[in-house]
């Protein structure tokens, strides 16, 4: 595989769980992405659409609390 749309297309092509151990390991293989990740977690810029989003979430929550379904043990193995 020498392009990263080969690349993307043979990820696209492994199995689920093969997809999820490629995921947990990316940090090791691209030490990069841990230094991203920290960047966007660390960011005090505002963002307005994602803080738009998360009140009318938890505005839905507080007027409807029965409208949010509660997790089940089985939501996790999906």
């Amino acid at each position: 595989m020498s392009t990263v749309l080969e690349i993307e297309a043979a990820i696209r092509s492994l199995p689920k769980s093969e997809r999820k151990k490629l995921a947990e390991d990316l940090p090791s293989i691209l030490p990069e992405l841990d230094s991203e990740w920290h960047a966007i977690i660390s960011d005090s810029r505002p963002r307005p659409a994602l803080s738009a989003l998360g009140d009318k979430i938890a505005a839905q929550i507080k007027s409807s609390p029965q409208s949010i379904p509660e997790i089940q043990e089985g939501d996790f193995n999906r």
